[in-house]
């Protein structure tokens, strides 16, 4: 080998060379949620993972929170103008359509004020009867906000729709984290 080729060889052992980045992850019941989520052009963090048990045996879902700027603040969570994913792995076949539609407008109804709620009926109505499909373990849920566009509802895969504007946002995020929440979920959620 020429000396000259031997020389960048060895140049060329000693230069650092890229180490991919380790992908982390956080499990909870099995369902492991990575630590980072690129949705709508923006890195998104994981803020927090929860998972609902029902009478302390039937595991339901497995949920995590992800958000542009991490916060353990509920009220931060709720009202902030940033792009915010919750995805939602579902764990037990007993989640039927019906369950999960009366689920959500008690879930909805018992974290926000009652003035809301009625101003809102339409919104919350018409977000529950995309819930319909029964689910399985397997199957996921995710629910996106994009400032100046809504929440958006991906169900089984499929997008149902959005609810434009903020206002059934902050209703949709007070019932995950504000102070009438699940405390195990606002919890997690929060990382708390």
């Amino acid at each position: 080998m020429p000396a000259r080729v031997l020389f960048f060889v060895m140049i060329l052992a000693f230069l650092p060379t890229p180490v991919p980045a380790a992908t982390t992850t956080v499990e909870i019941l099995g369902i492991r949620f990575p630590s980072e989520k690129v949705i709508d052009g923006k890195t998104l963090k994981l803020n927090g993972v929860a998972c609902l048990k029902k009478f302390g045996l039937v595991k339901v879902y497995a949920v995590g929170l992800y958000l542009e700027q991490p916060s353990h603040d509920a009220e931060t969570v709720i009202s902030s103008r940033q792009v915010k994913y919750l995805l939602t792995h579902y764990l037990t076949d007993k989640a039927t359509a019906e369950k999960l539609r009366r689920g959500f407008i008690e879930l909805i109804e018992a974290g926000n004020p009652k003035t809301l709620v009625d101003t809102n009926r339409q919104d919350i109505e018409r977000y529950a009867s995309w819930l319909d499909k029964d689910m399985a373990p397997g199957l996921v849920s995710e629910s996106l906000y994009i400032p100046g566009q809504g929440l958006t509802l991906i169900y089984q895969g499929q997008v149902r729709g959005t609810i434009a504007g903020d206002t059934f946002a902050q209703m949709y995020y007070r019932s995950n984290v504000g102070e009438q929440a699940d405390a195990a979920i606002r919890q997690g959620l929060l990382g708390q």
